[in-house]
């Protein structure tokens, strides 16, 4: 082991100084398992060596295929410590889109947790550089002969520290964008900490705060927007993989979350929740969300049944580490549906196509400049240099500008409805509709259509004892949109697909109605 740099910086540095700071306070805790920062520290020292036992290098990467546990959060942090590479898989692919990511990472180790441990041995089937599984559990028996969390977490630490290069990759994540092939996010130890500087200092989170953790670990919303940033600071954070209302209420009365990030769709479901008014809330004091539009009339809703809540819109991407501008509590109603403004970390432009900022109110391509990028994509050479043409990052979103600097997400450029000659924006028709009591959610895509080639189309899930009409809601929208903006049809479903972050998932939706207007005339 090299000696390490006097002017460390890394992941599992800001681990090390938050336990010399503040060795008794809780760290962790899931269930029955809790850990001082002292303890978490020391498991996280020794789970390195582990991984160091069983021949990881640095720069090897390390796949992570698990639900959300208090043995993730140690993995995070160890596989830094011993220079690897994260990579973290969603548990909600199968097993052949899992074996993509991790052949395509080169992993040479599997972390599994339990409920995932079947298709962690199909996935390394298909993967011939992964050298073994490990049993990512703090308790329970491993079937079969592989190495387990505990006898890793009880081997010998590290000799010394690594010299670790903070411009070295700390973690690589796989996007869930719009393409076919998820593309892998290179990102630093320098970039990740450069985002956390900007969450800390503009989403507040802080050492007194105590979080709630229930949205999947391996995307990192979760976590490195609020695990990561918490663990520098010495906050708190309670862990569950449980995110049904009803235990989300319970951990937030029980362990008194003064902390709570959410997509809108948990928001919504929180409050349609039964027990929701029964549950002590009084504790919470900052609330999240991202992914996708909170609705004015949710915003309103939240303000007057929480009112001693302060909320923040993140927008970004994984490719940003992930947040690039914030929407802070006192302009939630002022400019709802804005995304806000940059981080502290971050300059942001709206373009044409040429890369000339845009005018006030007109819509163009968001692109970034900022320590929080990624390095590259791996092993994509063309798509990298494809997204960062002209010396900026090219978000793919499409927004506008106020006269404030505020912006405004209107769509994915690839989402872009173009109905007639006409561009409409999803996203307009979308808050349009929300302003309906009875709609719960909905998704405006366009559809393939013989006359105006995409046709506006909504699919709308109806609040629980509502029933809104086909012609009500077409009444309302031509009440408020020009005539080309006015879905063609609306569609009404059960619910609406997501990825783990909570974005709905368009994509998926113009497959399965893609033969709506076949054979329509107008």
């Amino acid at each position: 082991m090299t000696q390490a740099d006097p002017y460390s910086q890394t992941l599992f540095d800001t681990l090390r100084r938050s336990a010399a700071r503040h060795p008794e306070k809780l760290a962790i805790r899931q269930h029955d398992t809790s850990w001082n920062y002292a303890e978490f520290h020391r498991l996280c020292e020794r789970f390195a060596g582990g991984l160091a036992g069983l021949g990881m290098q640095p720069g090897d990467r390390i796949a992570v295929l698990s639900q959300n546990s208090s043995a993730f959060a140690v993995a995070r942090f160890a596989i830094g410590a011993c220079g690897g590479i994260l990579v973290p898989v969603n548990f909600m692919l199968n097993a052949a889109e899992a074996a993509y990511i991790v052949q395509h990472s080169g992993a040479r180790l599997l972390l599994a947790g339990a409920s995932e441990l079947d298709k962690a041995r199909a996935v390394a089937e298909q993967c011939p550089a992964v050298e073994s599984l490990v049993w990512l559990e703090t308790d329970g028996e491993a079937p079969g002969h592989m190495p387990t969390f505990n006898q890793l977490a009880a081997a010998p630490t590290l000799a010394s520290y690594l010299a670790i290069d903070p411009a070295t990759p700390a973690q690589i994540i796989y996007t869930s964008g719009t393409e076919s092939a998820p593309k892998g996010a290179v990102l630093s130890h320098s970039a990740v900490l450069w985002q956390y500087g900007s969450i800390i200092a503009d989403a507040e989170v802080a050492e007194q705060d105590t979080l709630l953790h229930a949205l999947p670990l391996f995307h990192c919303a979760q976590l490195d927007c609020f695990l990561g940033p918490s663990v520098q600071v010495g906050g708190s954070n309670v862990i569950t993989a449980d995110n049904s209302p009803d235990n989300l209420l319970a951990l937030l009365e029980s362990e008194s979350i003064t902390s709570f990030f959410a997509p809108p769709t948990v928001w919504i479901a929180l409050l349609n929740s039964a027990r929701f008014d029964s549950t002590d809330l009084s504790a919470l004091r900052k609330g999240y969300y991202g992914a996708s539009i909170m609705p004015v009339e949710i915003l309103r809703e939240i303000q007057q049944r929480i009112p001693e809540l302060r909320l923040w819109n993140l927008y970004g991407q994984t490719e940003i580490a992930p947040v690039a501008t914030v929407l802070k509590p006192h302009d939630q109603l002022r400019k709802a549906g804005s995304a806000g403004k940059p981080v502290l970390n971050v300059e942001t432009r709206v373009v044409d196509d040429e890369g000339v900022d845009v005018a006030v109110g007109e819509i163009g391509e968001v692109v970034h400049r900022s320590p929080q990028l990624l390095t590259e994509y791996f092993n994509n050479p063309e798509k990298t240099a494809e997204a960062f043409a002209g010396g900026w990052f090219h978000s793919g979103d499409l927004a506008t500008v106020d006269e404030e600097g505020y912006l405004t997400i209107v769509d994915r450029k690839k989402d872009m409805i173009k109905t007639g000659g006409e561009n409409v924006s999803g996203r307009e028709v979308e808050e349009t509709i929300y302003q309906l009591s009875s709609v719960a959610e909905v998704a405006v895509i366009g559809l393939p259509h013989p006359r105006w080639i995409e046709a506006v189309t909504a699919v709308v899930v109806p609040r629980a004892n509502a029933a809104p009409g086909e012609e009500e809601i077409l009444q309302h929208c031509a009440a408020r949109l020009a005539g080309f903006k006015v879905p063609k049809m609306i569609i009404f479903a059960e619910d609406l697909p997501r990825n783990p972050s909570g974005k709905i998932l368009k994509r998926d939706l113009r497959v399965a109605h893609r033969e709506a207007y076949a054979g329509a005339a107008d």
